[in-house]
């Protein structure tokens, strides 16, 4: 298993625990960031932060890596089961996605979603 791998299955298990300074820890000064909710992106760490507050503040994402794929030109697309709940427990959604980073010097550069 690849060092990016690795890190990739510690950032899951961290954002579903809700430790995101462990996560933004992973994170590129300047990573652009997929915004899943709002569409776009956000860029750097304190923007991530913010939105994972908002995100946070209604829903209850849980994202379980199912599989990772390695490119030559070092992205790493991760096939994800998504499930979301709202903070009253009811499903809004459950879907396989896939996810897209980008790694430079050992931290996350960008973050991608692909439906």
């Amino acid at each position: 298993m690849s060092t990016a791998v690795q890190q990739l299955k510690n950032i899951y298990r961290d954002f579903n625990a809700r430790r995101m300074d462990a996560v933004l820890a992973t994170m590129d000064e300047n990573v652009t960031w997929a915004n899943g909710m709002e569409g776009g992106h956000v860029h750097g760490r304190e923007e991530v932060r913010a939105y994972w507050t908002r995100q946070w503040a209604i829903l209850s994402p849980n994202v379980e890596p199912v599989d990772f794929a390695e490119d030559p030109d070092g992205k790493v697309t991760v096939e994800v089961h998504q499930v979301v709940h709202d903070l009253g427990g009811k499903l809004v959604m459950d879907e396989m996605v896939g996810h897209v980073f980008q790694f430079e010097d050992g931290l996350i550069k960008r973050f991608d979603i692909r439906e």
